[in-house]
């Protein structure tokens, strides 16, 4: 099975002072055995950086990239960059409110990429909530 991190289960993973890292911690290991892919995108790369940068995780942009590039590259599972060429037209119909947008997207590129779109947030149909 591959999985698409969105920013939220990234950073957790990434991040040991992250309020829900034990939790992805867990997620990902109870998953190793089975786990071909975690996957990120753009989207979920960016977001990483931008997250870590202004919660305090990581003190400036460059350092931020070598945490990702750090976790990514001692994953036990290999981690896969998704390229994204989906546009607005291809959001799902939960996708109705500006907030969900990100999530829609998330949802239909994992999709169209064989993969599941792993989150820590609720209310996204479809996907796997970390438990």
């Amino acid at each position: 099975m591959k999985y698409l991190l969105d920013v939220n289960a990234l950073v957790a993973l990434g991040h040991s002072s992250h309020v829900h890292h034990l939790r992805a911690t867990s997620w990902f290991a109870a998953v190793r055995p089975t786990a071909t892919a975690m996957c990120t995108c753009a989207i979920t790369e960016l977001g990483f950086v931008r997250v870590a940068v202004r919660t305090g995780l990581q003190i400036d942009v460059p350092t931020a990239r070598k945490a990702l590039a750090a976790l990514k590259a001692s994953s036990p599972i290999p981690f896969e960059m998704i390229s994204d060429s989906l546009g607005a037209d291809k959001l799902p119909g939960f996708a109705r409110t500006p907030n969900k947008l990100t999530d829609g997207h998330l949802f239909e590129l994992a999709k169209l990429n064989g993969a599941q779109l792993a989150t820590l947030d609720t209310g996204i149909p479809g996907a796997l909530l970390l438990p």
